[in-house]
């Protein structure tokens, strides 16, 4: 199998038709996953990058404004407002996702989180007021090259710290090591053909640094985290 470039092969879970029942199941199990698998732990670490510069321009009595693109169920806002709380951050939460039974279920999923739900395309979303961090995860595989370009563009331009994002590493052993889990262990069809896809839609370390030119985007670093994740951090400048 040729990971050398990136699969555009859609996603099951990228259909329109897809029943409730088994989009929140596909959500449980990918709450599971990033939280045993290192995907909360990534986010966790894309926030704290950009807090510093946060607090350069924090007033007295700011609460911290994060939006997450591509919320899906909100487990990574839950593992966010978690931290922070024990931080004694003050927080306020913004979820954004054009599946409507994403939303849906993250209402339900949220808990005790304090946060808004916007069901909608991101890339029309306009706000009264920027939110401080901007960030996704397992977001960005979704699109094209191109489309990524101008997504950076947005997540820079309508964010005051700066952007995250927590995405997959394209590699022949994750792809191999995902498939064989799923297998085994998952209930969900969606997550049996979506987890390794999603490995093939994936990046490598090169594909960030051509999407970070090609968006004119200087001050970024590049960190790999485990297990086969990419985090990617934008300060703006």
């Amino acid at each position: 199998m040729d990971f050398s470039n990136r699969s555009y092969e859609m996603e099951l879970l990228d259909n329109t038709n897809v029943p409730f029942i088994d989009i929140k199941r596909n959500l449980q199990e990918l709450e599971f996953i990033n939280k045993h698998l290192g995907g909360h732990r990534g986010t966790i670490k894309g926030l704290i990058n950009l807090l510093p510069e946060w607090v350069k321009l924090k007033a007295e009595g700011d609460t911290l404004f994060i939006c997450e693109i591509g919320c899906g169920g909100g487990d990574n806002l839950k593992a966010i407002d978690k931290w922070c709380s024990s931080k004694d951050i003050k927080t306020r939460f913004l979820g954004i996702d054009i599946n409507k039974e994403c939303i849906t279920y993250a209402k339900e999923n949220s808990g005790s989180l304090e946060s808004n739900w916007i069901i909608n395309d991101y890339r029309v979303v306009e706000f009264e007021h920027c939110p401080d961090i901007i960030f996704s995860s397992l977001f960005c595989h979704h699109f094209t090259d191109e489309e990524l370009t101008s997504q950076f563009l947005w997540m820079k331009n309508n964010s005051r710290v700066g952007f995250f994002i927590n995405d997959l590493h394209r590699h022949k052993l994750a792809y191999h090591s995902i498939s064989l889990l799923t297998k085994l262990f998952s209930g969900s069809y969606l997550v049996k053909n979506d987890a390794p896809l999603s490995v093939k839609r994936g990046f490598k370390k090169n594909d960030w640094v051509n999407l970070c030119q090609s968006a004119g985007i200087r001050n970024y670093s590049i960190h790999w985290q485990w297990a086969f994740r990419w985090l990617i951090i934008v300060t703006n400048e």
